[in-house]
């Protein structure tokens, strides 16, 4: 399987990431990461699923946006080898369908920990329809701030169009 290839992006696509890092997550069913987003730097993500089946999820998170605050998730699978791209300025996550997950991604930027932070999965102003009634959740994920908390604060203007 091909999964990148820089001038079908660009040319079918459109987009021109320029890839640093890459990132493999394992999950267990009903393991809910996220929504998580990284301003310094911003990092966009192209994303995978390589054992198993998730649901993805991406949420425009950018000040300035006249989509702020609208998702999309899509289910991904090892079999229908579909991937999301979820530029700077989104917010991304992901929901365990599988006894097992891995879940790949291709970053714009190294992780920093002092830069990242998230949004809760289930905030009321989003509306994400999670295909799962008991999500299990990190600590971090259990205690992440709103849309609106998170607009509220002076990083989020490193996001904009």
């Amino acid at each position: 399987m091909e999964s990148y290839r820089k001038d079908v992006f660009q040319r079918e696509l459109g987009i021109d990431p320029d890839f640093v890092q890459d990132i493999h997550s394992q999950s267990t069913r009903n393991v809910v990461r996220g929504l998580h987003f990284q301003w310094d730097p911003p990092m966009g993500k192209l994303m995978r699923v390589t054992v198993g089946k998730a649901f993805l999820v991406t949420v425009d998170i950018r000040t300035d946006s006249p989509t702020i605050g609208q998702w999309f998730g899509l289910e991904v699978s090892a079999h229908n080898r579909k991937q999301i791209w979820a530029p700077a300025g989104f917010a991304r996550g992901f929901c365990a369908l599988t006894d097992r997950v891995e879940v790949q991604y291709k970053c714009t930027a190294t992780y920093n920990p002092d830069c990242e932070s998230g949004i809760r999965w289930d905030d009321p102003d989003i509306g994400i329809q999670w295909p799962i009634d008991a999500p299990m959740l990190s600590e971090k994920d259990r205690n992440a701030q709103t849309l609106a908390q998170w607009l509220a604060r002076p990083e989020a203007r490193q996001f904009t169009l």
